[in-house]
């Protein structure tokens, strides 16, 4: 496997008998776009979870340029300050408004100056669209509104990679959109992502690579003119052929 960003090696995470990881391998290079795709219970938000030091191993290893994030000793809080998250339910703090969410990390976890982080963080508003609701409280937002609250929340620090998981499936269909807007302009600018989605359209335009997981495998990876036209394993013909009927694809 090439060097990269990130690079995932033999990865297994077990939850008791059940296997939900079973040896994963995966890299991805700096401003490359990696959707992860497959149906519910394939490990995709695992994976995410695993990478972002939110759940033990019980295998393998992560590497961050190089450095094994999964060493006995790491620091956990300064790996997550490289690594930015962002989940399908926004996790939003109800009583506080959208810019004291947005400055809450920098401010408790690194200490940032408050006019230093509110800067920062309306800036990020403002790139998402949303600088006009810093004042008010997430429940007076959309719910497509509070996922781009939650995506400057993680950009806030200035993160390496953004992992997102499934951040799209939580939305009403016409909210999707301006969430989808709001990543690809990421990715035009060169953000370093890794994302778990059915969005099979977003990803056929955005990816740079599609990694299509089954019973916690990677079974096929390729590039998005490839592998959603004409994959070589049968299950992942089952899967897209389920997507198309669907009107996913």
């Amino acid at each position: 496997m090439s060097a990269g960003k990130l690079r995932v090696e033999g990865l297994v995470k077990r939850y008791g008998d059940r296997v939900v990881l079973d040896g994963i391998d995966l890299s991805v290079d700096e401003h490359q776009v990696v959707c992860l795709i497959g149906p519910s219970g394939s490990g995709k938000s695992t994976l995410l979870r695993c990478i972002d030091l939110l759940e033990p191993i019980d295998g393998g290893r992560v590497l961050l340029d190089g450095e094994d994030i999964t060493a006995p000793g790491v620091n956990a809080n300064s790996i997550r300050r490289r690594i930015g998250i962002v989940f399908q339910s926004f996790n939003l703090f109800p009583h506080m408004r959208v810019l004291d969410n947005v400055t809450l990390g920098p401010r408790k976890a690194a200490k940032v100056p408050k006019a230093e982080a509110e800067a920062r963080a309306m800036e990020l508003l403002d790139r998402l669209a949303v600088a006009e609701h810093a004042q008010k409280y997430p429940e007076q937002l959309s719910g497509g509104q509070q996922q781009r609250v939650a995506l400057a929340r993680s950009l806030v620090a200035d993160p390496e990679i953004l992992l997102l998981d499934e951040v799209t499936s939580a939305l009403d269909p016409e909210l999707v959109g301006e969430v989808l807007s709001a990543i690809r302009s990421l990715a035009a600018e060169g953000m370093t992502i890794v994302m778990a989605t059915h969005e099979m359209g977003f990803a056929r335009e955005v990816a740079h690579r599609i990694d299509f997981l089954h019973e916690g495998r990677v079974l096929e990876s390729g590039p998005p003119s490839q592998l959603l036209k004409d994959p070589t394993q049968e299950r992942t013909r089952q899967f897209l052929k389920r997507v198309i009927e669907a009107g996913r694809l």
